[in-house]
């Protein structure tokens, strides 16, 4: 029997297909050939196929005393064939196994996130030996304890604490954030991080599965085991229906004598237009939501979407675009022209994050720059003898001199949560600062003002970047609760209390270090332009990148729950009708069957109404509101 049930799961989808096949054909010899023999044939042979998958099914819950769905389509079927509905029992099978496939489709997808993250964790560590050496060791077996040698490009293998060196790290990995972490000597360091520049020793204190790193794939696994057996929401019926069925056919057939009739009785029971409701609401609804850019995974998604009353966002590249953009020019001396032309072709020849703001700044660059780094500090520049600094306050001030005015522009922008770039030679008479931080998706406040119409009863940030800075930006929006120097266990955890407090929580992301919270989030939702891990874990993306899409998502998922319930109460009431007309004597097999198939179309169309279900959403472009650049002379 596990052999047969192997075989079956193995070439699911292959049966599947060769079934829709045969009725087609089937239905072709009815209707063109007329050649009823051929259709009853393969309707037969159909109906035996499908059965065979659903009874050992049915047999397996039995045998721990679960009486599924599964356990009454088998009767029914058996039954259909004993009376010779071959039709029904064809058209009842292929129907679930179709749900199976979708189903196994939807689980597939979400299993490759997992693969992918452990595809990312770094492999092996240079571990510095007493003579100085190093010896490229696997990171499962580094103690704590042992240095490790960190060089340029490299991912950091281990947690733990950099005992020498100093440079950026890329840390969007594990907390989010598009900019670079200045890290010095006593500062910790993660797995799965990025050295951009410089060498580093660092004195493991985790390392494998310990790290926050590992952490980040074990939560993600954990949460998705306990999604993965969710029941389908017609199981839910099933137990109650089931049972209630089958009582009524047996004790039909000990009053009646009649065995005809009480398989009558299983197969117009049988619930065709049930199995077929809730996939066809979905695949209506999901449908409806890709085509206006939210993609769901499957109905539960919807039904759990429905409930929610409390959505966390992740900051940046969710509620921000994710990248630094200028924000402020403060011209202190000198020409604005002049000055931004000289800073762009200095910054051209540098990959740091805040160098490419700048260097977006102006096509028009000047040749015959030199250029040199200063460690920590900015870079150096010579033009015609003449001398150019472009870095932080620390590298001004040691080659040129220290002006109040300008401490007191750079306290300004820091305060407002800019990184902050300056611009000078030597005398100063040419003299800017420029902040630069990471901007609000220009659709965000709209859509958090929309979630809050829709009666959302709370709206929170959580972010990687330190409180101060995370306030800054919820203060533009309507936010309630700000979570700042979050690692993504953290979030990951602050998902899991609010659950604890009765809320149904969506949280919002688009990278690696959200993949925790999504996996834990009563509802995960991923923005189309996150990290593939990101969008493999969300149960709901949002393929336009438009936060706007939120509440669309919200407002489908009610609607596509509310018409699988309208289905379900159709087929229920259908089969009640069926067999009060039965027992009255005013239906027959021939016109029960055709009852019974004419509420699976009534579904059908029901269900179809929801492709019609248009977005509210006014589709206009926002129109981006570019700040005005200050310029102070």
């Amino acid at each position: 029997m596990i052999k047969v049930q192997q075989f079956f799961i193995k070439y699911q989808r292959i049966i599947l297909t060769i079934n829709t096949i045969m009725i087609l054909l089937a239905e072709a010899f009815k209707w063109l050939f007329h050649i009823n023999i051929a259709y009853q044939i393969l309707m037969l042979v159909i109906g035996i196929i499908g059965l065979i998958p659903i009874l050992m099914t049915a047999i397996s819950s039995l045998k721990v005393k679960l009486v599924s769905i599964d356990v009454l389509v088998s009767l029914a079927v058996i039954g259909a064939i004993i009376i010779g509905e071959y039709n029904e029992a064809a058209i009842v099978t292929w129907l679930f196994s179709l749900g199976e496939v979708l189903e196994e489709l939807t689980l597939k997808k979400t299993r490759k996130a997992v693969a992918d993250l452990t595809k990312m964790a770094p492999q092996t560590a240079l571990v510095l030996q007493d003579d100085g050496t190093t010896e490229e060791e696997d990171v499962d077996f580094v103690d704590p304890g042992e240095k490790i040698l960190i060089k340029t490009g490299d991912q950091v293998p281990v947690d733990g604490k950099i005992v020498s060196g100093s440079d950026y790290l890329n840390e969007a990995n594990v907390n989010g954030e598009s900019k670079p972490a200045n890290k010095k000597k006593g500062d910790s360091v993660y797995a799965g991080t990025i050295l951009d520049d410089g060498t580093l020793t660092v004195e493991t204190t985790a390392a494998g599965e310990d790290t926050t790193f590992g952490k980040i794939i074990e939560m993600v696994e954990e949460a998705q085991d306990s999604k993965s057996h969710t029941e389908k929401l017609i199981n839910h019926f099933a137990q109650y229906y089931t049972p209630a069925v089958l009582v009524i056919a047996i004790v039909v057939g000990l009053i009646t004598k009649n065995f005809k009739l009480a398989i009558t009785v299983m197969v117009l029971g049988c619930p065709g237009a049930l199995v077929i409701g809730v996939p066809v609401s979905t695949v209506a609804g999901i449908g409806n939501g890709a085509k206006n850019g939210v993609m769901f995974k499957g109905s539960q998604v919807m039904d759990t979407t429905r409930k929610v009353d409390e959505i966390a966002f992740d900051k940046t590249g969710t509620l921000t675009v994710g990248y630094p953009e200028i924000n402020e020019i403060h011209i202190l001396n000198g020409d604005r022209n002049e000055i931004i032309n000289l800073a762009v072709s200095i910054e051209a020849r540098s990959n740091h994050p805040l160098a490419k703001a700048i260097a977006k700044l102006s096509d028009e660059k000047i040749n015959h720059i030199t250029t040199n780094i200063i460690k920590g500090k900015g870079i150096s520049a010579t033009l015609e003898n003449d001398k150019y600094y472009l870095g932080n306050l620390a590298l001004i001030e040691e080659h040129t001199f220290v002006n109040a005015k300008l401490t007191k522009v750079v306290n300004k922008l820091g305060n407002l949560g800019n990184s902050i770039v300056i611009f000078s030679n030597t005398d100063q008479s040419m003299l800017a600062a420029f902040g630069i931080k990471d901007r609000l998706r220009p659709e965000s406040k709209a859509a958090l003002l929309k979630l809050k119409q829709l009666g959302i009863k709370k709206l929170v940030m959580l972010s990687g970047d330190n409180q101060e800075t995370a306030k800054q930006i919820a203060a533009e929006l309507p936010i309630d609760e700000v979570h700042g120097q979050m690692l993504p266990t953290d979030k990951a955890q602050f998902v899991k209390n609010e659950q604890a407090n009765g809320h149904h929580i969506a949280f919002i992301g688009d990278g690696v270090n959200d993949s925790p919270a999504l996996a834990n989030a009563d509802v995960a939702i991923a923005i189309g332009s996150g990290t593939d891990v990101a969008v493999d874990v969300a149960d709901i993306v949002l393929v336009k990148n438009d936060l706007r899409k939120i509440d669309y998502a919200l407002a489908i998922s009610k609607r596509t729950v509310l018409n699988m319930n309208e289905n379900i109460a159709i087929a229920l009431l259908t089969v009640l009708l069926l067999f009060v007309g039965l027992f009255a004597g005013y239906v027959e097999m021939a016109s029960g069957m055709f009852i019974h198939e004419f509420s699976i179309l009534v579904v059908i169309l029901n269900g179809m109404r929801l492709i019609k279900n248009h977005s509210k959403l006014d589709n206009r472009q926002v129109s981006k509101k570019k700040k005005d650049l200050e310029f102070n002379m």
